[in-house]
């Protein structure tokens, strides 16, 4: 597949697809004298940033504003934690949250995708974030975790406040960040008193699901506290299902420009993994993670001085030249294919097997369904602010059914 992108019609995320050429064509690395950061865009010193948590530390807390609630709920992110914390808390977690449960969750994932989509059969345009995106990755992981699944809208409303980045430009401004966190620090409170009450609850009433299995997960006679249980629930339930949520999107957005894509995944949906990959490649839902400099440190021959703020632009990384070729061209048959939209090392994204599943089935279920899908009008397509998360808020679909 050798379309050229830019001969297209125009795309929800042209101008942010344009942004990270700009960072990439800037040069591997540069600092950003308006920003006071580091800019790293290539592919290479990406993934060494990224690889080394020694010089490139997770943890903020000394750089960004404190604020209380954030503070509880950063106890069992492993996302912002550096080793030995980070080892810890990732070990007792992945006695819990094994490969094994994610890959038993296929059939309750074709039920849930099939059940959605039959909620919709009596329409030919429907709007697909609200239909689909949203709500399957939300009931998947409340099932897993034993809470009501009715709770969802609530769920999606935590998720949609703490990723909106409405407050928020697209350059970093810690004066912008402390009133973002201010602004959603009521969403955080009530999330980290609901899942509290949750853990006590199966602590009395002993289940079988995943959090019953965080309370019981134990090395060398060392437990998670409930306050790190909650950090963790916490993370799976909202980024882990904002990340299907905007991928669902974001794939439809793409085989919308690109409507031969679509139609050699129905002819072959043995490409349906690669498919995926390519739009994780393509479109990454978090486009770039901020890092912190321990040391002095050179990189692609600039020294960066200690307590340096270091932004990896992922986005800009898998569309580096040296890495991919043709990396402007949308190829469901590329490979290799190793975008780092998952991270890379210690932090690679934990919920990354649970998303490329949902993600399989459910464009697997769409492309079977139905032999179009097309966005019947750009201008009523909503995005969120791609500064924070690359993803649509509203995507209406119009579809024929075969």
């Amino acid at each position: 597949m050798t379309s050229n992108p830019l001969s297209q019609a125009p795309f929800a995320f042209d101008a942010t697809v344009e942004r990270w050429r700009s960072l990439r064509e800037a040069g591997p690395v540069r600092y950003d004298e308006d920003q006071k950061v580091w800019q790293v865009a290539g592919y290479r010193s990406v993934a060494a940033v990224l690889a080394d948590p020694a010089t490139y530390s997770s943890d903020f807390s000394g750089l960004v504003p404190s604020q209380p609630d954030f503070e509880t709920f950063r106890q069992g992110n492993f996302v912002g934690m550096d080793p030995p914390e980070h080892h810890k808390l990732r070990t007792l977690v992945s006695q819990a949250f094994t490969p094994r449960m994610v890959a038993e969750l296929e059939p309750r994932i074709h039920t849930v995708c099939r059940e959605l989509l039959d909620a919709v059969a009596d329409r030919d345009r429907f709007d697909l974030m609200d239909a689909l995106a949203y709500p399957l990755p939300i009931i998947v992981i409340a099932e897993l975790l034993g809470v009501p699944a009715g709770d969802r809208r609530m769920f999606q409303e935590w998720a949609a406040t703490l990723f909106a980045g409405d407050g928020l430009g697209e350059a970093l401004d810690l004066a912008e960040l402390e009133q973002a966190l201010d602004s959603i620090a009521p969403a955080v409170r009530e999330m980290n008193g609901y899942f509290l009450e949750h853990i006590r609850y199966r602590r009395r009433h002993p289940g079988d699901g995943l959090t019953d299995r965080l309370l019981a997960a134990e090395v060398d006679g060392v437990r998670l506290t409930d306050q790190e249980i909650v950090g963790f629930v916490a993370l799976l339930l909202v980024a882990g299902h904002i990340t299907t949520t905007a991928l669902l999107g974001n794939a439809a957005l793409t085989l919308d420009r690109y409507p031969q894509a679509a139609d050699r995944l129905r002819a072959g949906p043995g490409l349906l993994p690669g498919a995926v990959e390519e739009v994780l490649r393509w479109l990454p839902p978090f486009p770039e993670l901020g890092r912190r400099t321990t040391r002095e440190v050179e990189l692609a021959g600039h020294t960066l001085p200690a307590d340096s703020v270091v932004m990896a632009h992922l986005a800009a990384a898998n569309r580096d030249p040296e890495r991919f070729a043709d990396p402007d061209v949308f190829d469901v048959t590329r490979s290799p294919n190793r975008h780092l939209t998952f991270g890379h090392g210690i932090h690679f994204c934990f919920g990354a097997p649970l998303a490329r599943l949902e993600a399989r089935i459910a464009l697997g279920e769409m492309l079977d369904r139905f032999c179009t899908m097309t966005i019947p009008c750009h201008r009523e397509v909503e995005l969120q602010n791609p500064a924070v998360i690359v993803s649509a808020r509203r995507l209406p679909l119009e579809v024929q059914r075969r």
